[in-house]
C-alpha cells in the first residue's frame, strides 16, 4: 500500500488565501508526470498555518481533482489526540485513501503514550494510518519496538520514516510484518531505504522533479537497481537544494521559477534569502526544471 513516489505536496497561496486553482494545476502536473500518490496537508503543505476549515477544504479539493486515479493520503495529525481523531475521521469521510498522523510534538509523550495515541486514532476511523516519525521536528523518536506494536493494529498500515537513521529503520523493517509498508521521509535516503526493504517515499523533491522521483522508485520496485542508482545520484544535488532553508521554502521557490506556485508563505515561514533565491534559480535552470524539460 502507498508504494512508490508519494509527493508531499505544497499548498500554494495567493494574496494570503489558499490558491485553489494553483492546487488543481499542481495535481494535474503530478498526474502527468507519474507520481504514484499525493500527501495533502503535511509538513510540506504548511498544515500548521492552515485553519481547520482550510485544511479540510484543501484535502477535499485534492481528492476531487485526483478523482481516484492515484491514492491521496490526508495529513491528520496533531499533538492533541482528540484533534487527531477529528481530523482522521474527516479524512475518512472525505474519501482519502489514508491518513498521515505525525508523532505528537511538544508534549514529549513516553513510548506508551505514543502507542496509546496512535491506537486511539486508528480505532476512531476505518482508514489506513501512516505513522509519521520526524524527530527533527517533534523532538520525540518513536522506537522500533513501539512501531512493531502499532503494526499489529489492523489499519495501521505504514510509517513515514524521516529520522534518517538507517540502523533504526533496519530494525523497523526487521521487526514489522511483511505487509507493513515502510516509506522514506528523507529524500537523501529514498533509495537506500528501498534497497533495505522499504516500498517508496513521501517526498519533498517530487514537488519539483516528479518524473525523476517516480522513475527511481519504480525502477527499484521493478528490480532495476542500476537505473535507480543513476537517478538517485542525478537528484543528489537537487535534494541538497531542497533543504538549503527550511522545508518547504526551497520547494515553493523552485516551483515559482517553474511558473507553478507563487513565492508566498505564511509566517513564521518567509521567502528565502536573496542569495539562496539566486542559487535556487540557477540550479533550476541547470537541472532543466525551467521550461519544457520539466515534463517527463
Amino acid at each position: 500500500m502507498f508504494e512508490g513516489s508519494n509527493v508531499a505536496i505544497v499548498t500554494p497561496f495567493r494574496d494570503g488565501k489558499v490558491d485553489e486553482d494553483g492546487i488543481r494545476a499542481l495535481v494535474d502536473f503530478h498526474l502527468e508526470n507519474g507520481t504514484h500518490g499525493i500527501v495533502a496537508c503535511g509538513t510540506t503543505g504548511e498544515a500548521v498555518t492552515l485553519s481547520h476549515e482550510e485544511q479540510d477544504a484543501v484535502i477535499d479539493l485534492i481528492i476531487k481533482r485526483v478523482d481516484g486515479r492515484i491514492p491521496v493520503i490526508a495529513g491528520s495529525g496533531s499533538n492533541s489526540t482528540a484533534e487527531a481523531v477529528r481530523r482522521t475521521q474527516f479524512a475518512k469521510s472525505a474519501g482519502a485513501n489514508g491518513a498521515l498522523v505525525v508523532v505528537p510534538y511538544y508534549n514529549k509523550p513516553t513510548q506508551e503514550g505514543l502507542y496509546q495515541h496512535f491506537k486511539a486514532v486508528a480505532e476512531s476511523a476505518d482508514i489506513p494510518i501512516v505513522v509519521y516519525n520526524v524527530p527533527g521536528r517533534t523532538v520525540i523518536n518513536i522506537a522500533p519496538e513501539t512501531i512493531a506494536r502499532l503494526a499489529e493494529i489492523p489499519n495501521i498500515a505504514a510509517i513515514k520514516e524521516a529520522s534518517g537513521d538507517l540502523k533504526m529503520i533496519c530494525s523497523v523493517i526487521d521487526q514489522c510484518p511483511d505487509d507493513f509498508t515502510v516509506l522514506s521521509g528523507d529524500d537523501f535516503v529514498n533509495l537506500p531505504l528501498m534497497m533495505m526493504g522499504g516500498k517508496g517515499t513521501i517526498s519533498v523533491t517530487a514537488n519539483v522533479a516528479p518524473a525523476d522521483v517516480s522513475e527511481m522508485c519504480q525502477a527499484q520496485l521493478d528490480g532495476d537497481t542500476g537505473r535507480a542508482l543513476e537517478l538517485h545520484y542525478k537528484m543528489w544535488e537537487l535534494n541538497k537544494m531542497m533543504f538549503i532553508e527550511s522545508n518547504p521554502i526551497p520547494a515553493k521557490a523552485t516551483l515559482h521559477f517553474m511558473g507553478k506556485c507563487n513565492l508566498e508563505f505564511r509566517l513564521p515561514l518567509c521567502p528565502p534569502s536573496a542569495e539562496n533565491l539566486k542559487k535556487l534559480e540557477a540550479f533550476a535552470k541547470s537541472y532543466g526544471l525551467v521550461g519544457e524539460a520539466v515534463m517527463a
